[in-house]
């Protein structure tokens, strides 16, 4: 399944907050500002180490969320720019909550898209620019080449070698083992 990230949602509470203020997006905030708090704790730490503090820490967290944000939906106008923004967090709630079941799952996507954002600022002039399959081509590689360098790995021999086992019949069965975090430990365990 596909993880949804809760910058993105965060941001369309603050973006839905008027001048003046309100509860319902303080509360909020504050409630996935504890999430935050979880990962900080966690940052570095193994997947499966890190799926067990979400099952444990962020799980009871993020259902008491949405059962709080249930509750809001009714309550507030679906008109309303901070109606809308719950709606658009409990739509989007499954994907939210994929990051608890993962340990591989990062919380947010801020980190690649940082690492993207160079490639993401020149799109405009390049080649895709302007076709819908283009464009989703081009999210994949730039995915991919974050992804590479996230887990310290050189995205042009990354993908050579990728292709040179794809050519070489490398099964399908075993594609896990062309995958990045994957690709990266045999140099590291050489290097070791």
């Amino acid at each position: 399944m596909l993880a949804q990230c809760w910058s993105h949602a965060r941001r369309k509470l603050i973006d839905a907050t008027p001048k003046a203020g309100s509860p319902v997006a303080e509360e909020a905030l504050r409630r996935i500002a504890a999430l935050y708090a979880v990962e900080a704790e966690i940052r570095g730490r193994g997947p499966e180490e890190r799926r067990a503090v979400r099952q444990a820490r962020s799980k009871p967290l993020v259902d008491a969320l949405g059962a709080w944000l249930r509750a809001q939906k009714e309550r507030l106008s679906g008109s309303s720019k901070m109606g809308e923004a719950v709606r658009y967090i409990l739509k989007s709630w499954e994907p939210l909550c994929v990051f608890l079941d993962d340990g591989r799952v990062e919380l947010d996507s801020n980190r690649v898209e940082n690492l993207i954002r160079p490639h993401a600022l020149t799109r405009k002039n390049a080649l895709f620019a302007g076709h819908d399959e283009g464009a989703e081509a081009w999210a994949r590689i730039a995915s991919l080449i974050g992804t590479c360098r996230v887990n310290a790995v050189e995205p042009y021999g990354y993908m050579k070698s990728v292709l040179e086992a794809i050519a070489a019949g490398h099964p399908m069965a075993r594609i896990d083992e062309l995958l990045p975090w994957t690709f990266a430990k045999p140099a590291a365990n050489a290097a070791a």
